[in-house]
């Protein structure tokens, strides 16, 4: 299994991306955790991810999860000849429900296990391969999930549990809006003796096999 999880953005280990994923190989965008956004804002984030991964020397296109309900093989299938799967921040509730609704989350713990690909992203993308989302509601709001996909859409707590403890991005990062709420949720976790990982801005969790490093 190959990670790379940065707190915020590609991060300051993008050699280590680039490593992992060897230019100019392709990348799959999934932007949903911005489903929630207006139309203007969601294009704009995908815009931006595809830039900086195009400026890594990789070839991005966005896969939106939105094309694929109930369709989790279908995803599957579309992601064969990528790379990695970039998943980039957003309202982390969101993008569980959409991972949920297009059965991509079965579909990324399978390619993930097989090493068929390198999963990245940051912030949200990391934080919902945690067994839980539970604290992270301090931050993200689950009711941007009605928001984005209507009144019966149901928010999900579990994570996809591909990380075996939670990730709190923004950690002592005063210059991001949410750093404060995020040191919160770090302090809770280490006053209850909860192994999570905690990250700041420009810190990236790069797992490659048997091997965990903090960068």
């Amino acid at each position: 299994m190959r990670l790379y999880l940065s707190s915020f953005r590609v991060g300051a280990a993008s050699d280590a991306l680039v490593g992992m994923v060897d230019p100019p190989g392709r990348a799959a965008v999934v932007a949903n955790a911005m489903d929630a956004a207006t139309p203007d804002v969601r294009r704009e984030a995908v815009e931006l991810e595809v830039a900086a991964l195009r400026d890594l020397g990789l070839d991005p296109v966005e896969l939106d999860l939105r094309n694929y309900v109930d369709d989790g093989p279908r995803f599957a299938t579309d992601l064969v000849g990528f790379q990695l799967l970039w998943v980039r921040g957003g309202n982390v509730f969101v993008l569980r429900h959409a991972l949920a609704r297009s059965r991509g989350d079965d579909a990324v713990r399978d390619l993930l296990a097989r090493d068929a690909l390198v999963y990245g992203g940051y912030s949200a993308g990391p934080c919902v391969l945690a067994p839980t989302l539970r604290g992270l509601e301090h931050v993200d709001d689950p009711a941007d999930v009605a928001a984005a996909y209507g009144d019966g859409a149901q928010v999900v707590w579990d994570g996809l549990g591909v990380l075996d403890r939670a990730f709190v991005p923004h950690v002592d990062s005063p210059d991001h809006p949410e750093s404060a709420f995020c040191d919160q949720i770090a302090a809770r976790l280490r006053t209850r003796g909860v192994a999570h990982w905690a990250l700041s801005d420009g810190e990236v969790l790069v797992v490659e096999g048997a091997s965990t490093t903090l960068r």
